[in-house]
C-alpha cells in the first residue's frame, strides 16, 4: 500500500457521485496492492480464511504460504459469504468540517467504499443510519441492485440532531437479528458509560464489532492562538475560551476519552480506530483490513466478512 496511488480526499470529494467515488477509491487501493512490497496483501483470498490456534496445521495451505508468508486455511462453504452491517452516525456533531468538507461526508465515503469493496466480494451487507435514534435500514443482502439501495440510503439528506449513541445501540441489537461483522462509524464525542452496556450486548450475541472514530484535524490537534466565541453545534450554547486553558483544558479531556473508549473497546473484545477526515480512504481501507486480519490471526473474530483483498480482479 505504501506504493499505492493516493488521492487526496479533497480531490476525490469533488466526485458528485458516490459509487464512482468509491469505485475510484477502490481501484486505488488495489493498484496500491500490486505495488506493495507486503506481498500477502496482494493474494486473492477468496477461498481462505487466516489460520487460528486451534485449528488443525494440516488444513494450511503450504503453496499461500510460500507466495504469502502467512498461515491460511481454505474455507468450507458455508464460511465464504458472511453479513456486514454498516453503521452511520449522522447527528450533528458529524456535521463539523474545518477543511472543506465534514465528519459526516469521511463517514459516508468511507461507508460507500467498504459497500463496495464488500459486495465486489460477494458478501451480504447491510446499512444503518441514525441521528439520536435509527433513521434508516437496510438489510443485509448479497443480490444484483442491492448496492444501489445502500448507496440511496446513504445520499439521503438529514437534519442533523443531537448526539446519543445509546439508544441507536439498543435498536440495532434488536433489529439485526443475525450474528456477523457491525462497523460503526462516529466521532463518539459522548459520554462513555451510557454505550458500554448496549456494546456489551452486542458482543454477547456474537456480533464483532469494529468502532471506527472519524475526527476532523482541528479535533485532533486542537490548538487556538487567541480568544474566541464557541458555538456547540447540537445545543447552540456559546462559551469564550481563554487559548492557554481552554488548549490544555481540551488535551486533557480528549487524551481521557481518548484512552477511555480504546480500554472499553477492548474490554469488550471491540476493535477501535481513530481516523482523520485528511487520512487518504486507501489508508482507511488498509487500516480496517489489516486491524481485521491481525483480529482473526489471534483468534477472535466470528463468523463474519472477512475483510481482506480477495476477488479484486
Amino acid at each position: 500500500m505504501e506504493h499505492g496511488l493516493r488521492a487526496d480526499p479533497a480531490t476525490l470529494m469533488r466526485i458528485k457521485n458516490l459509487q464512482l467515488r468509491a469505485k475510484r477509491i477502490v481501484d486505488g487501493f488495489q493498484s496500491g496492492l500490486h505495488r506493495s512490497p507486503r506481498q500477502g496483501f496482494s493474494v486473492e483470498f477468496s477461498e481462505y480464511r487466516p489460520f487460528v490456534p486451534g485449528d488443525d496445521p494440516r488444513a494450511i495451505d503450504w503453496k499461500l504460504f510460500a507466495r504469502s508468508d502467512r498461515y491460511y486455511l481454505k474455507k468450507f462453504e458455508d464460511e465464504t459469504n458472511r453479513r456486514c452491517h454498516l453503521v452511520i452516525d449522522q447527528s450533528r456533531s458529524m456535521d463539523y468540517g474545518s477543511i472543506g468538507y465534514s465528519k459526516l461526508d469521511y463517514a459516508r465515503t468511507l461507508a460507500a467504499t467498504l459497500a463496495y469493496f464488500l459486495t465486489r466480494q460477494r458478501d451480504a451487507v447491510g446499512m444503518l443510519t441514525f441521528e439520536s435514534r435509527v433513521t434508516g435500514m437496510v438489510p443485509a443482502r448479497f443480490r444484483h441492485g442491492h448496492l444501489r439501495r445502500l448507496l440511496h440510503l446513504l445520499e439521503q439528506a438529514t437534519g442533523g440532531e443531537r448526539t446519543d449513541l445509546q439508544r441507536p445501540l439498543i435498536q440495532l441489537a434488536e433489529l439485526v437479528k443475525h450474528r456477523g461483522l457491525m462497523i460503526i462509524f462516529s466521532d463518539f464525542l459522548v459520554p462513555l458509560e451510557p454505550i458500554l452496556q448496549p456494546l456489551a450486548y452486542l458482543t454477547a450475541r456474537h456480533h464483532e464489532i469494529i468502532l471506527v472514530r472519524i475526527l476532523d484535524p482541528q479535533e485532533l490537534d486542537f490548538s487556538l492562538s487567541q480568544p474566541t466565541v464557541l458555538r456547540d453545534l447540537e445545543s447552540g450554547q456559546e462559551m469564550y475560551l481563554d487559548p492557554p486553558t481552554a488548549n490544555r483544558i481540551y488535551r486533557e479531556r480528549f487524551t481521557r476519552h481518548a484512552e477511555q473508549l480504546s480500554a472499553s473497546a477492548a474490554q469488550l473484545g471491540c476493535s477501535s480506530l481513530t481516523l482523520s477526515t485528511r487520512q487518504p480512504f486507501e489508508l482507511a481501507l488498509a487500516d480496517l483490513i489489516h486491524g481485521h486480519e491481525q483480529r482473526a490471526s489471534q483468534g477472535r473474530a466470528v463468523r463474519s466478512p472477512s475483510l481482506d483483498a480477495r476477488s479484486l480482479p
